[in-house]
């Protein structure tokens, strides 16, 4: 799976990457750029880095700050304000925080200057009691005076001199200019602060100009980025919610150190405490050099109050248990995977920005690398970025495990595959990694693999497996019901063993059979007794042939028995590429899990009806009534609701998308993007029993349900509602409340296989949520119309009637008097 606050898909090579199998043999792959164009450019632009740090650093920081103040802008042009205006309040609060802070430190650090000298005595006491302490003779002064003894013997210029050489040799002359002049001195306090005002006011132009032609610079980055308006609309989105995540978790974290520490200082007795504390927050943006200044301030204060130690131990202890607290405990937990980058990169950045442009650099390093970084995920041109820089894997698993086998590591790579069983499961392993593997074993079979490297890996793997089995054993007892016939190579056999592997891990007796010469004598002798179904296995690009005259001849002779079909290089979501009522299987499936599936639902064991109701979840009762809380069944929303499905059904480009809502007993319709335009007040409708629901499937587990091809899924092909309506593709999301449970479920439908990737689902989870928040916000409205209607009511029955127009009774007549 990608990165929750990196959900993009990283660039590493993949089992999908390398040569395709139906490419003849020999065919050249893409060529590369040379190396030197490259080392020039990378020369080229770090030379433009470092001559151009004058210019470079102020918009780079500019920038930075534009990250910050910009949403804070966007709040107040959401208020109403121009953009105009809203960048000059934004702007003129900042400048007036910064200059009200340093306002506070001036004032602090000047009463802490005052009282220094009542410092004094300490200070003198304790570097006297230091320099007696250094002074005193120890181990190391009597090894000392042995070296220097051992030196003057081997070495005669280093014995001391006679006093006639003494008398001869030169004396040292110093030459002691003329003090500055007023002038002098004037001009160089004004070179020095000449240069940071300089910045700081170049900066500040560019920050007010940054905020106010923000779209106008973002769509000079997209021009300039690329063509693919889509690709760079991504990468800068993406760049600016790492960016402003990062620097806000920093704020954060910043403030869970600074605070602590004034508290902790001020309870020591450390004069200033609040300085500190506040200095020590806006240090701790200076990545690794900022926390180790911001401590020496208190150490130091420390030292000079207190005539003893324990102010200065107590002190120490202080900022090394909130250091480990920040760096352990906060970060980790507040940061998680903000940057992406790894830990390596973030040093080698701040290394190498502090270089070109100083503590300015270092200051930088971080989110300018986060922005490089997300464009290398984004933009194929500077992928090589997302290599260097990410926290990803180089390699994806089947890659990692190929390179392991290509090595002869078979050690390293029985261990990698039983961690990553262990992690999730050996089905999951054989599917995802295994498969993935033999996969790059078949397509480099005949182009770059030699002899050496077929027998590596197929030996390897043989071993690996073998491991998994003894790591994994099947459970003993239940019959041979299926037969995994490897194919026509070696790698075809090593897929039907993961497959009767996992077949025998989920409850289903299984063997393995190699497929032998299509002759009377193999078929004679060949053993299929109490044998229900054939799994074949095939890793060539087009099985048609082959398998189609296997099966031929295995059904002569065992016509009840079931074959599925196994083309392991055919991609999960594409649609039937081979010709299965030519060949004479029965099924083609594409994966462990989808062979698993089709397997158990064939088996006269596991019943005739493939599909079967969704469990009923342990809190069904709380559920019920979060349901009728929730608003979701008012009649009013079914307008909403079918814009709303409407809406959904042109994002992900499908004809159909429903809001479905489980109750007990059916599954009820309340929006339609085929129905935008009905009766607006149309309460939800009854559409299924809860047995057919597929929406109950969602609930019951209360995650997104994505179903690539309906007729290939074992679970849902048998589906009468599905067929029905000729659905091949299916994806729900749960409508979950604040507390977790799932009242329904917004689905997607098509009448042709696909997919979705990790982003499309994560979209379609939150679209789930506004369709929740949307009818908790209906009922709140109308509990408050409902609530002033009372009121309105009870007000004007409680007012008493007007002095000029008498009381009157039932019916409009007047009371008579007393």
């Amino acid at each position: 799976m990608p990165d929750p606050l990196s959900p993009h898909a990283p660039p590493v090579l993949t089992a999908a990457d390398p040569i395709d199998p139906a490419a003849p043999a020999g065919s050249a792959a893409p060529a590369r750029q040379p190396l030197m164009y490259g080392l020039v450019s990378g020369a080229v632009i770090v030379a433009a880095l470092y001559f151009g740090r004058d210019m470079l650093m102020p918009l780079a920081l500019a920038a930075l700050l534009g990250f910050v103040l910009d949403p804070m802008v966007s709040w107040l042009k959401r208020r109403g304000l121009p953009r105009a205006v809203a960048v000059v309040v934004v702007v003129t609060t900042a400048v007036a925080l910064l200059a009200g802070a340093g306002w506070f430190m001036y004032g602090q650090l000047r009463q802490l200057a005052s009282d220094l000298p009542a410092y004094e005595t300490n200070i003198n006491q304790k570097v006297r009691s230091l320099g007696k302490t250094l002074r005193q003779p120890g181990m190391f002064d009597r090894y000392s005076r042995v070296v220097d003894r051992f030196e003057r013997e081997i070495d005669p210029s280093q014995r001391p001199a006679t006093p006639a050489a003494r008398a001869s040799a030169p004396q040292q002359v110093q030459l002691v200019g003329q003090s500055p002049s007023t002038v002098q001195r004037a001009l160089g306090w004004l070179d020095t602060v000449a240069t940071p005002l300089t910045m700081a006011g170049i900066v500040f132009v560019f920050v007010v100009l940054i905020l106010l032609d923000k779209g106008d610079l973002r769509d000079r980055a997209v021009r300039l980025l690329g063509t693919d308006l889509h690709r760079t609309t991504d990468a800068l989105s993406d760049a600016g919610r790492r960016v402003s995540k990062y620097l806000s978790m920093q704020l954060l974290v910043n403030a869970t150190y600074g605070i602590p520490l004034a508290v902790g200082l001020l309870f020591i007795g450390i004069p200033g405490a609040l300085v500190w504390g506040l200095l020590a927050a806006v240090l701790r943006f200076v990545p690794y050099v900022g926390p180790m200044i911001a401590s020496v301030f208190p150490l130091a204060l420390a030292f000079a109050v207190d005539p003893g130690w324990s102010v200065v131990l107590w002190t120490l202890a202080l900022i090394v248990t909130l250091e480990l607290i920040s760096n352990n405990i906060v970060e980790p937990w507040l940061y998680g995977t903000s940057t992406g980058m790894s830990t390596l990169s973030l040093i080698m950045a701040a290394m190498f920005w502090t270089t070109i442009w100083g503590p300015i650099g270092l200051v930088l390093s971080t989110p300018i690398t986060v922005v490089l970084l997300v464009l290398g995920h984004h933009l194929p041109q500077l992928q090589f970025l997302a290599v260097l820089l990410g926290s990803e894997r180089a390699l994806d698993e089947p890659t990692r495990l190929h390179q392991r086998l290509l090595a002869g590591d078979v050690e390293e790579a029985s261990d990698l595959a039983i961690e990553l069983a262990d992690d999730k499961s050996p089905l999951v392993f054989y599917d995802t990694v295994g498969l993935g593997a033999l996969r790059l074993a078949s397509s480099a079979h005949g182009t770059v693999a030699t002899a050496e490297h077929r027998l590596r890996v197929l030996t390897g793997m043989e071993n690996v497996i073998e491991e998994l089995r003894e790591q994994y054993p099947p459970p003993p007892g239940p019959p041979v019901k299926v037969a995994c016939f490897g194919g026509r190579w070696a790698v075809d056999l090593l897929a039907a063993d993961m497959a009767a592997h996992a077949l025998a891990l989920s409850g289903v007796g299984a063997k393995v059979v190699r497929v032998g010469a299509m002759s009377t004598e193999y078929f004679s002798e060949l053993d299929l007794q109490g044998v229900e179904v054939v799994c074949l296995s095939y890793f060539s690009p087009d099985p048609t042939t082959l398998a189609k005259f296997f099966v031929r001849r295995l059904k002569r002779r065992w016509p009840d028995v079931t074959v599925i079909l196994a083309a392991w290089n055919t991609p999960t979501d594409a649609a039937t590429a081979y010709p299965l009522d030519q060949i004479g299987a029965d099924v083609l499936v594409t994966s462990l899990q989808e062979l698993v599936a089709q397997t158990r639902s064939r088996l006269s064991a596991a019943g005739a009806l493939p599909f079967a109701a969704a469990d009923m979840p342990a809190n069904e009762d709380e559920r019920l009534a979060a349901l009728d809380a929730s608003g979701l069944t008012a009649p009013p929303l079914r307008s909403t609701f079918d814009k709303v499905a409407r809406r959904v059904a042109d994002a992900f480009d499908c004809p159909m998308a429903e809001v479905l809502l489980v109750t007990r007993d059916a599954e009820l319709l309340h929006g339609s993007a085929t129905a935008v335009g009905g009766d607006g007040d149309e309460p939800p409708q009854p559409v299924a029993d809860r047995a057919l629901s597929m929406a109950a499937h969602v609930v019951a587990s209360g995650q997104p349900l994505v179903v690539g091809d309906v007729l290939r899924d074992a679970r849902y092909g048998a589906h009468p509602g599905l067929a029905d309506r000729g659905i091949r593709f299916f994806a729900a999301a749960p409508l979950l409340d604040d507390a977790g449970h799932a009242m329904g479920a917004l689905c997607v439908m098509d009448t042709e296989p696909r997919q979705l990737n990790q982003r499309d689902v994560m979209l379609l989870e939150n679209l789930a949520a506004d369709v929740v928040t949307t009818a908790q916000m209906e009922r709140d409205e109308r509990a408050q119309a409902a609530t002033h209607a009372v009121d309105t009511s009870t007000s004007a029955a409680s007012e008493p009637p007007a002095p000029d127009e008498p009381a009157t009774g039932p019916g409009g007549a007047q009371p008579a008097p007393a």
